[in-house]
């Protein structure tokens, strides 16, 4: 494995530039100390824990059976998140605490190997199986009939299972010969490289972006009914309100975990689609050792540095948007919803009839 400039603890390392250019380095490899990736990794594993152990109360819950699927959903992508966070986080710690010194950690590469390739496997399956959650919903409630005669929680298994197992040989087509992971810049990951196999590169970037464009046309079809539904149904029966509910429930977590999804995995899969189709790498930040170094090259690095980060975030913020848009918060955000969709015609109907007796039995 070639190797990388090491970054010292003063942000010089011995025989490098001097100065702008080591400002410009210090700036690039020295912003973010360990406690960066330690409080992700807590965070995460808190989160995640957290959200595994409520979805599996909800599930054992009487009246839950309408939402198990979802639930299922819900719980692997917890999983995912989770297992991601155990397997990546504890090799980024040791190399920021071994002063970024990948070679150090990693001495025969086959752990970069393995970094890659968790990246991608935990990458790419929470956004398939945000995806599945869209479809899930959506079959729900556009084709109610269709979604209780055939989509049992055993078929939701099969589907998550077969994810996985894709997600799981796409990500070794680079063992296999077929693309390759490489260290990044500024050497503390490994993920796919874009300057060797199109094909590989370019199939991850366009999985997850095809799974996001999924993911928000399913969500937009879902509101797009239920929107429909309030507006058709004046006077529901208790079941029909309860079937809403808690479809308004789990549209609220899907539209959380979809907005999350595309502001931390967008920046990286667009800014992969553009180095593949300007058949550059990011390999060449290792310029940042040299004293010719360009502002623009700065920039290109930090940026990508920046979205590998933000992707790093999704497993952290999965969780919390659950826990968070629990009842409470979904309470006040139906109420919101029903007064904008005019669902709650009929209420406000009969406070206009009691504010007009209350005023006749005033003025009388």
């Amino acid at each position: 494995m070639s190797r990388w400039p090491q970054c010292e603890p003063n942000g010089t390392r011995p025989g490098a530039m001097r100065g702008n250019a080591t400002g410009r380095w210090a700036e690039g490899c020295g912003a973010v100390s360990v406690a960066f990736p330690l409080t992700m990794m807590i965070a995460g594993i808190v989160g995640n824990a957290l959200a595994m152990l409520l979805v599996s109360r909800s599930y054992r819950a009487k009246g839950s059976r309408r939402k198990r699927s979802f639930l299922l959903c819900i719980g692997c992508l917890a999983l995912t998140d989770l297992l991601g966070q155990l397997l990546t986080s504890p090799i980024v710690i040791s190399v920021y605490l071994s002063d970024r010194a990948w070679g150090a950690v990693d001495p025969s590469g086959h752990l970069c190997v393995f970094f890659g390739f968790s990246m991608t496997v935990f990458g790419l399956c929470p956004l398939l199986i945000a995806s599945a959650m869209a479809v899930e919903r959506t079959l729900a409630i556009r084709a109610p009939h269709w979604y209780a005669s055939h989509m049992k929680t055993q078929v939701t298994k099969l589907v998550l299972l077969a994810i996985w197992l894709a997600v799981l040989a796409f990500a070794l087509l680079p063992i296999a010969g077929l693309g390759r992971y490489t260290l990044q810049w500024p050497g503390t990951w490994c993920f796919i490289s874009t300057g060797h196999s199109l094909f590989f590169a370019s199939a991850f970037a366009v999985l997850g972006l095809l799974s996001l464009v999924v993911t928000v046309a399913c969500n937009l079809a879902t509101i797009q009914a239920l929107v429909s539904r309030c507006r058709t149904k004046g006077a529901a029966s208790r079941s029909s309100k309860q079937w809403g509910r808690i479809a308004m429930e789990t549209l609220i977590q899907l539209l959380g975990i979809m907005c999350v999804l595309s502001a931390c995995w967008s920046p990286l899969l667009i800014t992969m689609l553009k180095m593949i189709f300007s058949q550059t790498s990011f390999e060449h930040c290792r310029a940042f050792s040299s004293a010719a170094q360009s502002p623009d090259l700065h920039k290109e690095c930090n940026f990508f540095l920046t979205a590998v980060r933000l992707a790093s975030l999704n497993q952290i913020l999965d969780p919390w948007v659950y826990l968070l848009l629990r009842k409470i918060l979904l309470q006040k955000f139906c109420q919101a919803a029903s007064a904008v969709s005019k669902c709650s015609n009929n209420e406000w109907k009969e406070r206009s009839i009691t504010l007009s007796e209350e005023i006749r039995r005033t003025a009388a």
